[in-house]
């Protein structure tokens, strides 16, 4: 396979604060992003993506999207995928450091006889994602699945 790229540009506009925008996305879509120091640290700013954020954001990103590659090529018939993530930032061998993700994916089904498949499913997706192959923080995965009810699927 051949390398393939991805840009991004990142311009700082005031403060501790920039803007994140990627030439390949398109900007009047919205694809732009405001980024800034976590509020955690001096002149930090809440309420807008950190680097934190957007590196915990892309190992669970990356989780779904192989997700759902793998789901579909197993044929598994699920109505949702969901997944909270939550990146540890603490002082490591080489200063701070993301130490730890913790991936609590939920699929829900509309049939349970699918639960063991759907588990499979997640087990070779978080095998599969490159970002966590490509990290040295320990990625941890807290699968979680569900049977839809009747009035869940009437909605």
């Amino acid at each position: 396979m051949e390398p393939h790229y991805y840009n991004v540009d990142i311009n700082w506009r005031q403060d501790r604060k920039g803007l994140m925008c990627s030439p390949e996305l398109d900007k009047a879509m919205g694809s732009c992003i405001e980024v800034a120091t976590p509020p955690e640290f001096p002149k930090g700013m809440p309420g807008i993506w950190s680097p934190e954020h957007l590196f915990t954001a892309a190992v669970s990103s990356c989780l779904m999207t192989t997700f759902l590659a793998v789901a579909e090529n197993s044929k598994l018939d699920f109505i949702s995928f969901d997944c909270k993530s939550k990146g540890k930032l603490e002082k490591g061998e080489h200063g701070l450091e993301m130490t730890q993700i913790v991936l609590e994916p939920t699929v829900m089904l509309k049939d349970d006889k699918d639960r063991d498949r759907a588990l499979r499913v997640l087990g070779k997706s978080e095998k599969a994602c490159l970002i966590s192959n490509s990290i040295k923080s320990e990625v941890i995965m807290k699968p979680s699945i569900v049977t839809a009810t009747e009035e869940t699927l009437q909605e």
